[in-house]
C-alpha cells in the first residue's frame, strides 16, 4: 500500500512540475514579446534622439 501512495504522490508531483514548467513558458514568451514591443516603440527623448531601450 505504501508504495502505491509513493507512486501516485511522484505522479501528482511531476504533473504538477509539469504544468507550471509550461504555464511559466508562456509567461517567458509574453515578457519577451512585451520588451520586444518596447524597444521597436520606445519614444523619442529630448533633443529628438531615441531613448535608451532599457531602464536600468
Amino acid at each position: 500500500m505504501i508504495p502505491l501512495l509513493l507512486v501516485l504522490l511522484l505522479a501528482l508531483i511531476l504533473f504538477g512540475a509539469g504544468f507550471a514548467v509550461k504555464v511559466l513558458w508562456w509567461v517567458a514568451i509574453a515578457v519577451l514579446v512585451i520588451w520586444l514591443l518596447g524597444f521597436l516603440f520606445r519614444s523619442a527623448g529630448t533633443g529628438g534622439r531615441r531613448g535608451r531601450w532599457y531602464r536600468w
